[in-house]
């Protein structure tokens, strides 16, 4: 009898993770995709390697590999990595495992082992930038500098107490990787790092995915707001090179 109790014990419990596996599964691929925005056209000059949409000469001096965020389509980040590539950067955005980048934080080896001679940025959006502050505390090496787009690093053994360029660039309406967060999280990054809060930003304007659940709207209009991290992100790295 007490087989036959533990028997049935297991299948059950096996039936709750089976589902619970499915289900996550299923969740992952619920994706924001990019949506048509006039004001802010994408031409299409989309090169595509592998699983990476890039942007611009891979001859480039400087790239920049972006994560795109959690469940977010790589695509929803063309009209940045377009105009980011009009100043002579090199971009890289990948797909990442089930869509959440901190599955696949060393994805950006791939990019960087292919193309060795470009000084290399990471960064992403959301637990995208998490991801990406996630490589590059254990790759302080390889990078160049680290560009946060409405995100936050957590706890790290390096990147606190080196001298990486760091930009954040937030915005005041983010209603999920909140002011607040931000600030509370400035701990985990270098002393010097640069921070750039867009005044009436939100978090799905970091790219152009239509609305996110858990987000406040925007003050801005999306045109406005790619524009400023455009803006932001040349300068900044303009900055790095003196």
């Amino acid at each position: 009898m007490k087989k036959i109790i533990k028997s049935k014990v297991f299948l059950i419990l096996s039936a709750l993770v089976v589902t619970a596996i499915g289900g996550f599964f299923i969740w992952t691929q619920l994706t924001y995709h990019s949506v048509d925005e006039p004001t802010i056209p994408v031409d299409n000059q989309i090169s595509v390697e592998d699983d990476w949409l890039l942007f611009g000469d891979p001859n480039s001096q400087i790239g920049i590999i972006l994560y795109p965020g959690a469940k977010v389509e790589p695509d929803a980040y063309a009209y940045i990595g377009q105009e980011l590539a009009k100043e002579n950067l090199f971009i890289a955005i990948p797909h990442v495992t089930l869509n959440i980048a901190i599955l696949d934080v060393s994805k950006a080896n791939e990019i960087i082992s292919t193309y060795k001679d470009v000084n290399w940025f990471v960064g992403g959006h959301s637990m995208g930038g998490a991801a990406a502050a996630m490589y590059a505390d254990k790759n302080i090496d390889q990078v160049h500098g680290l560009i946060l787009l409405g995100a936050y690093a957590s706890d790290n053994d390096t990147l606190t107490n080196s001298k990486l360029p760091v930009l954040s660039i937030s915005g005041s309406n983010d209603g999920l990787s909140t002011p607040a967060k931000v600030d509370e999280k400035k701990v985990f990054l270098p002393d010097e790092a640069d921070f750039v809060e867009i005044e009436g930003g939100n978090h799905a304007y970091f790219g152009v995915y239509g609305e996110q659940s858990g987000d406040n709207p925007a003050d801005i209009s999306i045109k406005k707001q790619q524009e400023t991290i455009i803006d932001t992100i040349t300068h900044w790295i303009k900055e790095q090179k003196q």
